[in-house]
Formats: structure tokens, C-alpha cells, sequence
């Protein structure tokens, strides 16, 4: 009797061992995209060696990333700087490939450099990075004050400008110039989890989940400094912030249109996207989702009858545009393709191929700006 009692103490012992093992694997999964750091390279986003630089070109290990059509930034720890396309007949080894520099933004590029592609173009702020007339200002947030940029426009349209996954709110300078043109007001918040705002309280990321409330707040900002209405504009995240303020803010009225580059319309999608790039084996992936639920309460939950993170059609009650694209290797683009289908009449798709999470610009700024042109013209 007293073997049996041993040998079933020994494999409840092994059995809760392994449970508490997976509950670690799960946390430490779920940490891709529940702890992404802003600023930082998502973990699908490849480091590339520099091998070489002369006048006004970088030489770069070859790879899918390095081929990208386009501009981008390009970031290391000690350096930032802005590469156009691919050089042609340029000579290049079978491991290489070598882009024009348009600029050096920070700090030098040199060989043997460890760096990485970022949509984010500027560095500073839009007065030190585009020459624009702003002011800082702080959004009254339910977590603490948000600092926000303020550029100023003669319209009584705002828009309300609102970075993602991997970046920071530097990000939504690539179209300050372009709003600025039309005379559209921008206000770009950074928002909980952010440099200079708030930490949400159990400093996890929700992919806006409850990150739009802090969008919210930016948007009783605009309508108490004078906005008639607003257009929200968000990446990534920004974007399911954006989708998720105009259907639960009590100023929701006052939300005239919707802008969603790269959405992150699943939530579960993202994640294990996220995990996988960290090299998280398929069989633990689910490990990694209900860690997740389990570490953010909320993610597990139904919104209206619809697949938890994803926006049913009763969510979308205005004009909107979505730009996304088949690349995006971290949210998915068949969700944008689904609701775009389901609102013919309301919501309009720009696909652009080749081009990351986030990077719809980037890919082909010209005929993104035309597509935000139009979409902008009932506004202006």
C-alpha cells in the first residue's frame, strides 16, 4: 500500500510539475506581444548585419527584409537612419543587397552594425524632425496625464493620430507633413505603456483593449479645444484603439471617420504570430493564448456575440478606410478583407503588397497618401 501511495504522490508531483512548467512556457510566449516594449523591433522583424557604407549607400545582409520596396528607417542602438529603394547595377555580393541612404538621423552607421527596419522615419519631434509649428500638451487620462503633439490646422476636422505594436508615437510623423497640407489639426498621444505616460496597472500591453480608453481621453481633448469632429488614424493596435473608441466613447458621435493601417482585428491571430516569431513550438501556442487570457482577464471575453478582439460590422458606423496588405506576417489581412466585404458601402480596403506590420506607407507613400487624400476629401 505504502508503494502505491508513493508512486501516486510521485506522479501528482510530476503531473503538477509539468503543469506549472507550461503555465511558464505560456507566460513567457504570451511575453511577445503582452510586453513588445515600444520603439523596440517586433521579434518577426529580422536584425541584418551592415557590411559596408559609402556616399549615400548601405550594404546590408540580403534577405526578404532587404528587398522591401520603399523607405523606411533604419535603426540600430546607436543610429538611425532613412533608406530608399534598392540600388540596381549597383555591384553587390549573392549575401548582399545595397540601398540608397537619403539621411544619417542619429548617431553613424558602421560595419558590423546589428540593425533592423522600422516604419518609422523621424526621430525628435515634428518640430526638430519636420520644422512644424506644435505644442506639447498633456490628455487628462484616466491612468495620469498623456503628453500629445499638437500642430495646429485651420479645419474644425481633427485627427487624432495613434501608433502600435513596435513603435512609438515618432511614427505618426511619416503623415504629419501630408495632414499639415490639408490644414488638418493633428493631435498624436502616446498612451499607457509609453515613454512619459502612465504604466497600465499590471504593465501588460491589451493590443487596445483597454488602451482605446486612453484614446478616448484624447478625444474629449479635441472636443473640448474646439473639434467639431474627428477622424481617428491608428497602426497596429492604434488602430483596434481607434475601432474600439468609436464604438464605446461616450463622445462616439463626434468620431466622423476611421483610418486603420495593419489592424489588429484578432487579437489571438497576433499573438500567436508574435510567439511563433519568437520560435515558440506550434504545440505550446495555445499555452501562449491562455496565458494571455488568464494574465490580462479581459482578452478571453466575447465582445458582442463576435470571436474575442474581433470587430463585429455593428462596430464600424462610419466612413472608414483600412490599408493592409497579404505581407503582414503579424496581423493578418484576411479579418480587414472579411469586414470590408461585409460594409461595402462603408468601409473601403487599399491592399499594398509587400509590406510589413505597420509599414502601408512605407511600401508606396505616393499612392498611400492619394488613397487618404480622397478618403479625406468629404472633410476638408
Amino acid at each position: 500500500m505504502r508503494t502505491v501511495r508513493a508512486t501516486a504522490a510521485a506522479v501528482t508531483a510530476v503531473i503538477g510539475a509539468s503543469a506549472v512548467a507550461a503555465v511558464a512556457v505560456g507566460r513567457l510566449a504570451s511575453d511577445a506581444a503582452l510586453k513588445a516594449p515600444p520603439g523596440r523591433p517586433l521579434p518577426t522583424e529580422p536584425r541584418l548585419t551592415v557590411h559596408g557604407i559609402a556616399a549615400g549607400q548601405v550594404t546590408l545582409t540580403r534577405h526578404l527584409a532587404a528587398l522591401r520596396p520603399g523607405r523606411y528607417g533604419l535603426a540600430g542602438d546607436s543610429a538611425h537612419a532613412v533608406v530608399g529603394p534598392v540600388l540596381d547595377g549597383v555591384p553587390s555580393s549573392a549575401d548582399t543587397v545595397v540601398r540608397r541612404v537619403e539621411r544619417v538621423v542619429r548617431g553613424t552607421l558602421e560595419p558590423g552594425d546589428r540593425v533592423w527596419f522600422t516604419p518609422n522615419l523621424y526621430v525628435g519631434d515634428p518640430g526638430t524632425a519636420l520644422g512644424l509649428d506644435h505644442t506639447d500638451v498633456d490628455v487628462p487620462g484616466e491612468l495620469g496625464p498623456l503628453p500629445a503633439w499638437f500642430v495646429p490646422g485651420v479645419r474644425d476636422t481633427w485627427v487624432l493620430a495613434v501608433h502600435g505594436l513596435g513603435t512609438t508615437r515618432e511614427h505618426t510623423m511619416n503623415l504629419m507633413e501630408f495632414l499639415h497640407r490639408h490644414h488638418f489639426p493633428v493631435l498624436a498621444p502616446a498612451y499607457r505603456g509609453d515613454r512619459g505616460a502612465p504604466r497600465s496597472p499590471d504593465g501588460l500591453s491589451h493590443l487596445g483593449e483597454t488602451e482605446w480608453r486612453d484614446l478616448d481621453a484624447a478625444i474629449r481633448y479635441a472636443v473640448d479645444a474646439g473639434a467639431r469632429q474627428v477622424v481617428l488614424l491608428g497602426w497596429s493596435t492604434g488602430a483596434t484603439m481607434a475601432l474600439r473608441a468609436a464604438a464605446r466613447s461616450g463622445l462616439r458621435d463626434h468620431v466622423a471617420g476611421l483610418v486603420l493601417d495593419s489592424p489588429v482585428l484578432s487579437w489571438e491571430s497576433t499573438l500567436r504570430a508574435l510567439a511563433t516569431a519568437r520560435r515558440t513550438p506550434g504545440a505550446l501556442l495555445p499555452l501562449a493564448v491562455r496565458a494571455a487570457q488568464g494574465r490580462t482577464g479581459h482578452l478571453g471575453h466575447h465582445h458582442g456575440g463576435h470571436h474575442p478582439g474581433t470587430p463585429g460590422p455593428e462596430r464600424v458606423g462610419v466612413p472608414t478606410l483600412i490599408v493592409h496588405g497579404p505581407g503582414d506576417t503579424v496581423a493578418p489581412w484576411l479579418p480587414s478583407r472579411r469586414l470590408a466585404a461585409t460594409q461595402p458601402n462603408t468601409v473601403t480596403l487599399h491592399p499594398v503588397d509587400n509590406a510589413p506590420h505597420g509599414a502601408m506607407w512605407n511600401a508606396d507613400p505616393h499612392a498611400y497618401e492619394e488613397a487618404l487624400r480622397r478618403f479625406l476629401t468629404p472633410f476638408m
